[in-house]
């Protein structure tokens, strides 16, 4: 089987992002509102979901045992994943939503280490960073020097 998601960025309305996708004859097509942009961090959010990946001029492959994705960008910089192999709409739907989910943590440990490599040239010293048990991160700073 195949499936085909357009990976809609939250602030790009659906239709637009349709345009020019047209549904093939052996394929499902349907868009999933994902806020994914960076393809560093999408191929490590897939590499989180236990996926192999694999990056072909500017396609990021990814497989799973029985299913392949391919995430590739339109013109206007929209993902687009086709899945194949044992793969259904709901399954590709889940997919994506665990890949997501993934990329979020990927994103929040990337600006994690923003704030913590930036933090002594603005005269902060990072005093505690504590987790909660739905992942959020709360660190606290001192000051060590007024700017």
């Amino acid at each position: 089987m195949s499936v085909s998601l357009i990976l809609i960025p939250l602030a790009i309305a659906a239709a637009a992002a349709h345009a020019g996708l047209s549904k093939g004859k052996d394929a499902t097509v349907c868009q999933v509102q994902t806020r994914m942009r960076d393809a560093g961090l999408l191929a490590a959010a897939l590499r989180e979901s236990r996926a192999a990946v694999a990056s072909e001029d500017g396609v990021l492959v990814a497989d799973w045992a029985g299913v392949r994705a391919r995430f590739a960008r339109d013109e206007r910089q929209i993902w687009t994943a086709h899945f194949t192999g044992d793969v259904d709409e709901a399954r590709a739907v889940d997919i994506v939503r665990a890949v997501d989910a993934a990329y979020g943590r990927q994103v929040q440990q990337a600006v994690l280490a923003r704030l913590t490599e930036r933090a002594p040239a603005a005269g902060l010293r990072l005093e505690s960073r504590s987790v909660t048990p739905d992942r959020a991160v709360r660190l606290v700073f001192a000051v060590e020097r007024a700017s």
